[in-house]
């Protein structure tokens, strides 16, 4: 999703058979009882704070807090469009029909085609969907990901993704990554002078320390953070712990990991022969329960992957499973 991630399209090119063998059982299966049984009110009956179903991003947008990434609906190595492209507008769909109500995009998916079948998909959209784009990276080709936080684009960048959208204002409009060339305050003002006129209504961040979102606090109101996080890379924690403590959204990108892939048998393998559920929904789980502000957006051009993630939502691991998971961390 990142510069970061110029490493971006191999990271996420690490199949799912790669990661830890093949899923234990389909999601559909667990989703027989249809998405309520998914997003619905018994998950808040946990003792775990973390497992409480939704979040409020800046106090007034109450989203599900297992949302749906998208990049992958884009071609391959995220540039074009999709070699199926009604298997993409059906993907982006049923994430919707499923209970997600967060979708994240940027304009460098693609680039623009992420936004572009968004709203081919969705428009008119629902009134409880939100979504959340970026701005500040840009492609000169696949597998590149270029910096730009100047002012100028990035104003730009936001009139093209409300236009794609086919939007009067971005729900959360967020800075994909802090150009070293430009100084914060001159890409967060531009970002602010935008807000000011109507066409956002909050602010994000991507990509960053502790430090920075202290900085950029003090220049416009800030949101939330999506930074990489998942079972294998923490490091992230410290960013993850701010946002707690201040109250913002935290969404991890490539919430499931496995770039360097797990050992057969381990704590996340046991747990998910235990609840007859996929390694990449116990994975999903684990974040959920790991903090009441994590937001997982994992992103899919499958039918069937997106019905399995979705379906994480619901699944609830004991104290001793989870606290084996979260000892797997390098």
């Amino acid at each position: 999703m990142h510069k970061k991630s110029s490493n971006s399209s191999k990271e996420h090119g690490v199949t799912r058979r790669t990661f830890l063998g093949t899923t234990l059982v389909t999601g559909a299966a667990l989703l027989a009882r249809g998405s309520g049984a998914i997003f619905g009110a018994e998950s808040s009956k946990s003792a775990n704070v973390g497992t409480n179903p939704t979040w409020k991003l800046g106090g007034d947008l109450t989203v599900n807090r297992l949302g749906f990434g998208a990049m992958r609906v884009t071609g391959e190595g995220i540039w074009g469009w999709p070699p199926d492209r009604g298997n993409a507008l059906k993907v982006v769909r049923r994430a919707v029909e499923l209970g997600v109500n967060l979708i994240d995009t940027a304009d460098a998916y693609g680039p623009e085609t992420s936004e572009l079948l968004i709203a081919e998909a969705l428009y008119p959209y629902p009134k409880s969907l939100v979504i959340a784009t970026k701005g500040g990276l840009t492609r000169p080709g696949p597998g590149e990901w270029v910096p730009d936080g100047r002012p100028q684009h990035l104003k730009q960048a936001v009139d093209g993704s409300l236009k794609r959208l086919r939007l009067e204002r971005i729900d959360v409009y967020q800075l994909h990554r802090i150009d070293p060339k430009v100084a914060l305050e001159e890409s967060l003002g531009a970002i602010k002078e935008m807000k000011d006129a109507g066409k956002i209504r909050h602010v994000g961040l991507s990509n960053v320390e502790p430090e920075e979102i202290e900085r950029a606090r003090k220049i416009v109101p800030i949101v939330s953070v999506q930074n990489r996080y998942n079972i294998e890379d923490r490091k992230s924690e410290n960013a993850l712990a701010y946002c707690e403590k201040n109250g913002l959204g935290f969404l991890p990108w490539f919430p499931i990991g496995g770039t360097r892939g797990l050992k057969p048998e381990n704590a996340l393998n046991a747990a998910a022969k235990a609840h007859g559920v996929s390694v990449f929904q116990v994975a999903l789980a684990w974040l959920l329960e790991r903090s009441p502000v994590m937001l997982p957006i994992p992103g899919t051009s499958s039918l069937a992957h997106l019905e399995e993630n979705v379906a994480a939502a619901k699944l609830k691991l004991t104290p001793e499973e989870w606290k084996a998971i979260n000892a797997l961390a390098s």
